[in-house]
């Protein structure tokens, strides 16, 4: 099952998982497909049993509304740490709208110390807690809009971010304060946009976590179908289909396709039954993910 969930405020998203993993009377598979900091809210996407391999596979874009505070410097860049700079500057509007869009584009973003991001194994938040400080190697991301721009409060911008998946706001928050030398961090954030799925298509956790106490969390699921809707279609023989359920490769030339451009598609039986994901390869149709029929 792929089940948006608004996550709360307050909580980790492990702890999203860990609640509705208890609230099942039955076992289950159960991961998500990208952290957010328990003072962030928004959209976090639930895979359960065999679609926790689709992780990969879902968009990896994400939209933020953000507000940055100005003036301050933290450990942790939002408004949760220790204040570590200060300052009594306060720019323009323009002078702060004109920052933040200097990094739309590809850029290479260090992640902070208060991160899962792993070192050798451990992440780093575990280091920071313990005083050690590391070198973090940069990593490249792309920031692909920053609209809404306003100046909410004296002290506090607030916007409207489109970026790459692995993309840290707080670290932005700090780019932009560093590009126009003023200390600055995060002050709220919430994810409106995750792998394809918008704020209004989550179920809230209090929900979520009704539906999995009666073993109805699959009343939540969004079909199949509706997730990968954007993908060009095949259609894979009846003469074929055992052959590709198990593994093998189909030859483009025995199947219907909408196009052969692209990579990954939707694969159907000849009856309608949605199959999963195909891949496309040297003119054949193999199984990158596959629905338990």
């Amino acid at each position: 099952m792929i089940i948006p969930i608004y996550k709360p405020a307050g909580m980790t998203s492990h702890d999203v998982v860990a609640k509705i993993k208890r609230a099942s009377p039955i076992k289950l598979k159960i991961g998500h497909t990208g952290t957010l900091d328990p003072m962030c809210t928004g959209v976090l996407v639930v895979l359960t049993g065999n679609d926790t391999k689709l992780s990969d596979l879902l968009p990896s874009e994400k939209e933020y509304k953000a507000v940055m505070k100005i003036g301050i410097a933290t450990d942790t860049q939002d408004v949760t740490g220790e204040i570590l700079e200060s300052s009594k500057v306060r720019p323009s509007f323009e002078e702060i709208k004109y920052a933040a869009e200097s990094f739309i584009g590809t850029y290479d973003q260090i992640p902070p110390m208060y991160s899962a991001v792993k070192k050798n194994g451990v992440p780093l938040y575990k280091l920071a807690r313990k005083g050690e400080k590391i070198e973090v190697e940069a990593r490249k991301i792309t920031i692909y809009s920053i609209e809404n721009p306003q100046l909410i409060a004296e002290d506090e911008f607030s916007f409207t971010v489109s970026c790459s998946g692995g993309t840290y706001i707080r670290t932005l928050c700090v780019d932009i304060g560093e590009n126009m030398g003023i200390p600055c961090c995060m002050k709220a954030l919430e994810r409106t946009k995750a792998n394809g799925f918008k704020s209004e298509q989550t179920v809230s956790l209090e929900k979520a976590l009704a539906l999995a106490s009666e073993m109805k969390l699959s009343n939540a699921a969004i079909p199949y179908e509706e997730v990968f809707k954007a993908l060009p279609k095949v259609i894979i023989p009846e003469n074929g289909l055992n052959y590709y359920m198990n593994g093998g490769r189909i030859t483009a030339n025995r199947c219907k396709i909408e196009n052969l451009e692209a990579e990954t598609y939707t694969a159907y039986a000849e009856n309608g039954d949605f199959l999963g994901l195909a891949g496309f390869i040297n003119g054949e149709f193999y199984g990158k993910w596959k629905t338990m029929l």
